[in-house]
């Protein structure tokens, strides 16, 4: 029977080589998320409750269209990153890649879908 310490059984193994650049951009989208959640709320907000024909008028201008173009990129790529960490934690066996390549494809045509509506809105 073989004592070993949590460092030599961890020995050899090797690194992920991306844990740091998955921390980085979840903690560049946070803070992104920290700036255009407020400004799309303010933004948002100022038209809601009105008629079909004022909305699609109010995103026709850039500024709203933009705002809420951001706000959707950035949020599905922060939801992709944690629900990938969320799976990579929790899910054991060989259901963990296919879980993790359906909500990828699920954020991305998400994030696809909410650019296409506003286009269809601004355009």
């Amino acid at each position: 029977m073989a004592y070993l310490t949590d460092r030599k059984r961890a020995e050899g193994m090797g690194s992920a080589k991306s844990g740091t650049e998955h921390h980085w951009n979840m903690t560049v989208s946070s803070a992104a998320l920290v700036i255009l959640v407020p400004l799309f709320i303010f933004t948002f907000g100022r038209i809601l409750g009105s008629s079909h024909a004022e909305v699609l008028a109010y995103f026709a201008r850039p500024f709203p269209a933009i705002v809420a173009g951001l706000t959707i990129i950035v949020g599905f790529l922060h939801f992709k990153g944690g629900v990938q960490v969320l799976i990579e934690d929790y899910v054991h066996g060989t259901l963990r890649k296919p879980l993790i390549i359906a909500m990828i494809c699920l954020s991305y045509a998400a994030a696809g879908t909410g650019l296409f509506a506003i286009a269809r809105i601004a355009l």
